[in-house]
């Protein structure tokens, strides 16, 4: 019998998603999916399930983004560049509207220059993630009873919580190159929270059509999923806010 993996991490990948359902102890399940709904579909859907993407989207955008972005930043000392401020709800949309890629990131652009202050564009990294945006955001509003179960994370926000909420020293990537010592020192840290950390590397990650770091981010959500479960997790801010349509807007680790 299959044993239950009622956690699960979820980190994007180039066309879809890496998932790490976990059961909080010495099994851990590495799988890649297209689209996220049907994992919440079947009868063994995860209790728990935190994603390395946002959830709850502003209608304006000030100075550094949305309230979890400011509140992590200043946490993870080096690595604080890898939060990206989320722009406003319509950037977004206009970004996954009709088109081609240059009319949409245009179209993009101009919603986010009217809707931020100061005003401020989009930067194509940001743009490339629009499409996984809005499919958490169609899921959560169209189906509210997940608000609860599918939860907003950060992988380095995660690993500065796994580290006794102290930034790491080492990046993941250095020149957009993956960096030994960086993953080597993620994968203590999985480990040290009972990971078992065997499964992710690079052959599994060349099996599965992702890179090393997208593995180790999916097992860091899963810890976070099993934090949130025992009510352990770390909320910011706290209390959560909510956004124009009710989703929460918060990062969990």
């Amino acid at each position: 019998m299959t044993p239950a993996l009622p956690f699960a991490g979820i980190d994007g990948c180039r066309g879809g998603w890496i998932v790490a359902r976990w059961d909080g102890a010495g099994t851990l399940h590495l799988t890649r999916v297209t689209t996220i709904a049907p994992l919440f579909e079947v009868p063994d859907a995860p209790h728990i399930a935190a994603i390395d993407m946002p959830i709850g989207l502003p209608e304006r955008v000030g100075a550094g983004g949305r309230a979890p972005e400011r509140l992590v930043r200043p946490l993870l000392g080096m690595r604080q560049s890898s939060v990206f401020s989320v722009p406003a709800r319509a950037a977004v949309m206009a970004g996954v509207g009709p088109g081609d890629e240059t009319t949409r990131y245009r179209a993009a652009c101009a919603a986010a220059l009217a809707s931020s202050d100061p005003p401020r564009a989009v930067a194509k990294q940001c743009f490339h993630l629009f499409p996984k945006i809005a499919e958490v955001d169609h899921l959560q509003r169209s189906r509210p009873e997940l608000r609860t179960r599918l939860v907003e994370c950060h992988p380095e926000v995660a690993f500065w919580a796994m580290n006794g909420q102290a930034a790491l020293a080492e990046p993941k990537k250095v020149k957009n190159r993956p960096y030994p010592p960086g993953l080597d020192l993620r994968l203590k840290l999985l480990a040290a929270s009972g990971v078992p950390v065997d499964l992710l590397d690079a052959q599994n990650a060349r099996a599965l059509g992702a890179g090393l770091d997208d593995l180790i981010d999916a097992a860091a959500c899963a810890v976070t999923a099993k934090r949130v479960a025992e009510g352990k997790a770390l909320r910011f801010p706290d209390p959560a806010e909510a956004d124009a349509f009710g989703l929460p807007v918060v990062i969990v680790a």
